[in-house]
């Protein structure tokens, strides 16, 4: 590390100590920031540093989980940069990489919208995309603004790189046409799939003539097995497919992984069938790097949920289920498992409207509720948009008096519990930020720990 860097990262990291000496996940956030304050240029000569190069992951949902289920498989072959509390800005993924001496790879998750220029500054080895949904139209714009943009970085990616794609994400999957270093991955069971395409569905239209798409198989939103019937685009030949999958209610989820150069039966810890999609998107990642196919399958069973997105905890005599719901599509994947899994009697919904949850509530419109609704026994809405959420519900035909509007979220949480029988299961559904501070409550009463604990101070 030549001087000015040592410099600039030893006042980052003393940023990071005092800051997590005063109880603070800033401290994930602010050396980075200071360092790119001070030299825009530290993160490209950061990623320089690593001896077996930076591996990238974004997608609108599920990238946090992706590069965790990776971390799990490749961990214990090689030293990881990761950006475990999930800080994927340019400056979270600088202060990742200030605390990573001795780490031999950069395993990176990146925000959608920031990925061309970390992928211009970091020189990946390979790049993972999972997918592209509708989210936060008031930061991004709308979805085909951020696929221009992932175009024109995937076009100027070295031709040595890798790039990991999900084909049954048409947009995504266009990505990787006319690159020679590619691995695709899918699902391959029509048992799994819904009877046709939510309404909300975002890529329905062929990438190339515009026409709409059929679906032999729709899986998630609109990742599914399509073809073009006007003219001839369709799903590509995939090169990791999970088939055979069998839901195993809330208690996890069960596929065969068809390889290269193998299969394996793998049991994950966490439901859905969108953590399938995580599962190979993290494995083909993986193998990309020189992992084997025993490694995949092993770190795979291994993996436990990460923070916020399938986590339980316990309160008591009662247990607490949290699940994080933050546009249409990764909302109905929650509800899904949730309804697949069994609806608790009690639900605490919590809706924010700050910057990283997205200013535009409307999509809550999209998300279909309704199932869910026709089980739940009583539901506490919460959060700044509480009301919103109340009037979502309403609309749905949600009975009026089994509905408590709480804002204040530790008192919600309270609420729910309370209305929780001892031995049972509340359901909590937050938007980004509330899962934050319920987690930050959580933490404060000794229920679990903090999201940045276990990341190397910087």
């Amino acid at each position: 590390m030549n001087a000015r860097l040592a410099l600039e990262a030893s006042a980052a990291r003393l940023v990071g100590r005092l800051s997590r000496a005063a109880g603070r996940g800033g401290g994930t956030t602010l050396p980075g920031k200071l360092v790119w304050k001070l030299d825009p240029g530290a993160l490209d000569a950061l990623a320089a540093r690593l001896p077996q190069g930076v591996a990238l992951v974004s997608a609108t949902n599920g990238k946090t989980t992706t590069t965790a289920m990776a971390s799990s498989i490749l961990s214990g072959s090689r030293r990881l940069a990761w950006n475990h509390s999930g800080a994927n800005l340019a400056s979270g993924i600088t202060s990742t990489l200030l605390a990573a001496d001795g780490a031999e790879l950069g395993l990176l998750e990146v925000d959608e919208f920031v990925l061309p220029e970390v992928m211009r500054r970091t020189s990946p080895r390979v790049v993972c995309l999972g997918n592209l949904f509708r989210d936060q139209l008031d930061r991004y714009g709308e979805l085909e603004h951020v696929a221009e943009r992932w175009r024109e970085a995937v076009a100027a990616l070295a031709s040595g790189a890798t790039l990991v794609a999900n084909a049954d994400d048409p947009p995504v999957a266009a990505l990787a046409e006319g690159r020679e270093r590619t691995l695709l991955f899918g699902v391959d069971d029509p048992r799994r799939a819904r009877g046709g395409l939510q309404h909300a569905a975002d890529s329905k239209y062929c990438v190339g003539c515009g026409h709409p798409y059929v679906y032999d198989a729709a899986y998630v939103g609109h990742l599914g097995d399509y073809r073009c019937e006007a003219c001839g685009h369709a799903r590509p030949a995939l090169d990791l497919a999970a088939a055979e999958i069998e839901p195993q209610g809330l208690d996890g989820v069960s596929f065969t992984l068809h390889a290269p150069h193998g299969s394996a039966r793998v049991r994950l810890a966490v439901p859905g069938l969108y953590n399938v999609y995580n599962a190979l998107a993290a494995a083909s990642l993986s193998l990309a790097l020189g992992a084997t196919l025993d490694e995949v399958a092993a770190g795979l069973e291994r993996f436990r949920a990460a923070f916020g997105r399938f986590e339980r905890f316990t309160a008591g005599e009662r247990g607490v289920l949290l699940l994080l719901i933050k546009n249409p599509a990764g909302a109905n994947e929650a509800l899904r498992t949730l309804e697949e899994g069994g609806v608790p009697p009690t639900l605490v919904v919590a809706l924010n409207d700050r910057i990283a949850d997205g200013r535009d509530v409307s999509w809550i419109w999209d998300v279909d509720f309704e199932p869910v609704l026709e089980r739940a026994g009583r539901i506490v809405v919460s959060g700044e948009r509480a009301a919103e959420l109340a009037l979502r519900f309403t609309y749905a035909g949600f009975p009026r008096d089994r509905l408590e509007l709480v804002h204040d979220l530790e008192h919600a949480l309270d609420r729910g519990l309370e209305l929780t029988p001892a031995g049972g299961e509340l359901a909590v559904l937050p938007t980004y930020t509330a899962m934050l501070e319920l987690r930050a409550i959580a933490t404060a009463r000794g229920l679990t720990r903090p999201y940045w604990e276990g990341v190397a101070a910087p």
